[in-house]
């Protein structure tokens, strides 16, 4: 059976939800119909531009820049604080409506989701005449408006529903790709950041038509994983898995903000490690292991990614973690100044679950024999009498990059 994904994507979320209610409040003007900017403090470091109005977009104001920027293009821009509290009660509204139609929902951030139609599709007589009734619905009951990208798998969905906006439903299919995706500039593919554009241009591509049909040898030449990967975008591959809340094992995860943005792959490594040995520290105190690991990065302009791969065997040992999510990193960077980064694990097991082994297993590292294992318990007992960093293993050491806003979940 083909799959029938949506990708369901606020419009100028906050900017959207800070423009409703104010007009709730009785503000005479509507942000959205104004030059207006959702921005955070200047004298801080999160001084940039958040989400725009699309009269803000005609001054060539752009998501990430420095809002001090925004005010030089655009001196008569109105400029609200960001109300992070706000914009959590609205994404939680909006995901309640959505599952009013479906469970297969996965949200992907606080202003968009991609939900599994399939098993649906029978009580509407086609795709877009249910996403017109669901995108509709949302702007009558909250006041705001989102886009909607239909198609058989979840990137082609999200290209989808860029296409034209705001307030608007669009198809890709694969055989829609030719005429409706191959035509548009190579910056327009997903997870084609600056770097990555640059380099294609070199290699005279200047389409996604002209990457799709490029030899992906080549591209992987100059580009490494990323750039293979890339190539499968351009050609309309794409995971058509939703992982609904319902099916999304428990797990353990840690993320931070940087102080400055890290801008190479030796600092991203870095970060990992104290990230790695945080979740690691974290799994062993609650006796569980990980099946899955996944790794985030959210670039200077806010766009976020995640890549994750199931281990060959459950494990909670941070160097288990740090090398996984470092692969991960390799094969997803593309190169853009990199605002936050954090690891995930899933699917977790009792620790004292027993492991079946494979005939391959025999040229896989070994685990930690009884004496490193009685040295690791050690340490976790100095740790958690004295502190996570009285003692730390040499090679996860590193020089100081500046104190960073720590952010640990346990979801469940």
């Amino acid at each position: 059976m083909t799959r029938i994904i949506f990708h369901i994507d606020v419009n100028s979320a906050y900017l959207s939800w800070t423009a409703v209610e104010q007009l709730k409040q009785g503000a005479d003007k509507d942000l959205r119909e104004i030059p207006s900017i959702i921005g955070g403090d200047q004298k801080a470091r999160r001084g940039v531009v958040l989400a725009k109005s699309i009269p803000a977009k005609k001054y060539g104001i752009r998501t990430g820049e420095p809002v001090a920027n925004a005010f030089r293009k655009c001196p008569n821009l109105v400029s609200v604080p960001p109300d992070h509290k706000m914009y959590r009660e609205k994404s939680d509204c909006l995901m309640a409506y959505l599952k009013s139609f479906t469970t297969e929902i996965e949200q992907v951030s606080v202003d968009e989701c991609y939900m599994d139609f399939t098993e649906i599709a029978w009580k509407y007589s086609s795709p877009v005449d249910a996403a017109l009734i669901i995108k509709d619905g949302i702007r009558r009951k909250f006041g705001f408006t989102v886009n909607i990208g239909i198609s058989s798998n979840k990137l082609l969905a999200k290209m989808a529903s860029d296409f034209e906006k705001p307030d608007k439903v669009h198809t890709l299919f694969p055989e829609e790709i030719k005429v409706k995706m191959w035509p548009l500039p190579i910056g327009e593919l997903y997870m084609a950041g600056r770097s990555s554009v640059e380099t294609l241009k070199k290699l005279e591509i200047h389409t996604i038509g002209d990457l799709a049909q490029a030899d992906p040898d080549l591209i992987a030449l100059h580009m490494k994983s990323h750039g293979k990967m890339l190539w499968e975008f351009a050609n309309g591959k794409g995971d058509d898995h939703v992982q609904s809340e319902q099916a999304e094992a428990k797990g353990i995860g840690n993320s931070t903000t940087l102080s400055e943005d890290a801008v190479t792959e030796e600092e991203a490594m870095e970060v990992f490690k104290e990230l790695a040995a945080s979740v690691g520290r974290r799994l062993r105190k609650a006796g569980q292991k990980a099946n899955m690991v996944s790794m985030e990065i959210k670039y200077h302009d806010f766009q976020s990614v995640s890549h994750q791969t199931q281990l060959d065997k459950p494990s909670s040992e941070d160097e288990v973690l740090y090398e996984t999510a470092c692969q991960l990193f390799e094969e997803t960077w593309d190169g853009e100044p990199i605002r936050l980064l954090g690891i995930r694990t899933a699917k977790l097991v009792d620790a004292s679950e027993p492991v079946q082994l494979s005939i391959f297993d025999i040229e896989m590292p070994k685990p930690p024999d009884e004496k490193h294992q009685k040295l690791n318990r050690a340490m976790e007992e100095i740790r958690s009498r004295f502190g996570k960093d009285a003692v730390v293993k040499a090679s996860l050491m590193k020089k100081s990059t500046g104190k960073s806003k720590e952010q640990e979940e346990k979801q469940g």
